[in-house]
């Protein structure tokens, strides 16, 4: 006997084997068994979620030799004929093949007729969405008005190019995709049955390629037997599929999160190796750091379709929630660049070193000394001159010139890091007695304390509450209660155990601060300086010369330290 795609082999005989699609199938069994039958349905999806499967299941049901019910019998003629696709009375048509209003009047013509073996004549029309619109406009009036022994099952993946006129006239069915577990627990039942071993990552890697389609996922699994010589292994169904293993992915943001160029790289040139789909690789990558997101915002919302929930809350400690969106937009950015690049490998290593480049905190190779630079003198600055506006202005140009002589412009000081020191403030080394810890205090020693990511986000938006023991209470600002979860308790309790070399424990409450934050004195700080080096700007004589003579205004976002210019 000739071999069986497992696609074919495995596909549902009656709604109690459809894998999913419950909020369908509930609805076609209730009017089945109260026999409460609509003339036109319509089952609407992406590829290989059961519309075409479901329709001809329907149409069994609908011609059993044992009555209508929602559970064929399986034994009788018609049940046998329409499994095998030789029944009668079923008319199944390929709407991309026949999409001319005179391939539409020949099938109607039989319309009237009554069936010659089953109870109703069923007309299954396969991508209904392909005829023309003469084709649906002759179609309508038997569609409205149709023979009680006709029923009309539509399927299309492109329900919105069907005419308001005809999806008004049909009970509208929408299947979803399928989940990665769903696909998942099916082939381990249908592997199973085929006595075929596997790896379960190989499975998951499957069920991520197909996207949804359960067809999809049976074909792959028919391409990884062969390929993998009889079990279906996790290294070569990457290779098959071309696509990086889900660890890599999680060990490329580790990469990112430890600023580590080096490993990115080196990863980079791991994955290359199995020839991968970069723009599918780019979407892996998306996709985790979206889970990433839905972890920080909503911890117990993670889903584990993929079976690596405990791994992407982790992995989620570790970045701040700006650092998230930032690589996220950056990432929807470079599918863009991968789209018109040469070299999509390049391409791709661009994009994850921008990523790095621009994280807060990231700190590059140090730069060499030039021995050539100039580093004694100061920078100059040239002046353009502008073109007078009149040719008899020859006053201007005097002016003019006389300004350009005169003007030095002098490099301004970096903005010092804002200074946090409280009279009175104890360190870390002496501060052997907490009861003289306050919240004064504790303001000054929040930023050397050695601690990042949200951990670090959920303490500087904190104000000290109260000591007992060995116990910090702490108070979190209830607008960033989002960001918080107990997991971070241990971090935050370690770190500062280890700045005040003492066991300690951090609690923390969420409530309304009326107290300032470390976070939010830093940003004050931060704006006091910048009002200054404003104010320096203005009082500047050669500054006010320059904005009298242009007649400008001063552009104060422009002005910032020379060191995060260098940044």
């Amino acid at each position: 006997m000739s071999y069986q795609v497992l696609a074919r082999k495995w596909r549902p005989t009656n709604f109690s084997k459809v894998a999913g699609q419950t909020h369908v199938l509930r609805s076609l069994e209730n009017a089945l068994n109260n026999e409460r039958l609509h003339h036109a349905y319509l089952f609407t999806g992406t590829r290989g979620v059961g519309k075409t499967t479901l329709a001809r299941i329907l149409a069994k049901c609908l011609n059993c030799e044992k009555g209508i019910s929602s559970i064929p019998c399986e034994e009788c003629g018609s049940c046998i004929e329409i499994n095998e696709g030789r029944f009668i009375d079923l008319i199944e048509v390929d709407a991309a093949s026949r999409t001319k209003v005179e391939d539409t009047r020949e099938l109607l013509e039989n319309v009237q007729y009554t069936p010659g073996r089953g109870r109703f004549k069923v007309y299954l029309i396969d991508e209904v969405h392909m005829l023309s619109n003469h084709s649906f406009n002759a179609l309508l009036k038997t569609l409205e008005e149709p023979p009680s022994h006709v029923k009309f099952l539509f399927a299309t993946t492109d329900p919105k190019r069907l005419p308001v006129t005809v999806l008004s006239r049909c009970l509208q069915f929408n299947l979803k995709n399928l989940s990665p577990k769903l696909i998942v627990e099916h082939l381990i039942l249908v592997l199973g049955a085929e006595k075929t071993e596997f790896d379960e990552d190989a499975l998951w890697q499957i069920a991520a390629a197909a996207a949804g389609s359960m067809r999809d996922a049976l074909t792959l699994v028919d391409q990884a037997i062969s390929f993998c010589q009889g079990r279906i292994k996790a290294d070569g169904v990457v290779e098959m599929l071309g696509v990086p293993e889900q660890q890599q992915v999680f060990s490329l943001l580790e990469g990112i999160a430890k600023k580590d160029a080096g490993e990115v790289i080196k990863l980079v040139n791991s994955i290359s190796e199995q020839a991968p789909d970069f723009v599918h690789t780019l979407d892996s990558l998306l996709s985790v750091l979206h889970r990433l997101a839905i972890a920080q915002v909503f911890p117990g919302a993670t889903d584990n379709s993929y079976g690596d929930k405990e791994q992407v809350e982790k992995l989620a400690l570790k970045f701040t929630g700006e650092d998230i969106q930032l690589y996220y937009q950056l990432g929807i950015k470079g599918r863009d660049d991968l789209r018109y690049a040469g070299d999509m490998k390049s391409t791709f290593e661009m994009i994850l070193l921008r990523m790095l480049v621009f994280s807060p905190g990231y700190v590059g190779p140090t730069k060499k000394p030039n021995p050539d630079a100039d580093v004694t003198g100061r920078p100059e600055v040239e002046i353009k001159k502008k073109p007078p506006e009149q040719a008899s202005d020859t006053g201007l140009n005097t002016v003019r010139e006389d300004l350009e002589q005169q003007i030095e412009v002098l490099p301004i000081n970096p903005l010092r890091e804002p200074d946090l020191k409280v009279d009175g403030a104890p360190s870390a080394n002496s501060l052997e007695n907490l009861k003289v810890l306050t919240h004064e205090n504790w303001l000054e020693l929040y930023s050397h304390v050695g601690i990042d990511g949200i951990a670090a986000n959920v303490l500087g938006n904190s104000v000290l509450n109260k000591i007992e023991s060995n116990t910090l209470y702490f108070v979190l600002d209830e607008k960033q209660s989002s960001v918080f979860n107990e997991e971070l308790l241990p971090k935050i309790s370690t770190a500062v155990s280890d700045f005040f070399n003492k066991e300690l424990k951090v609690l923390i409450d969420i409530g309304e601060i009326t107290k300032e934050t470390p976070a939010k004195l830093s940003q004050r700080l931060k704006q006091e300086g910048h009002r200054e080096m404003i104010s320096e700007f203005e009082k500047d004589k050669n500054v006010q010369q320059l904005l009298t003579h242009f007649s400008g205004t001063l552009a104060e976002e422009t002005i910032v330290p020379t060191n995060e210019q260098d940044n």
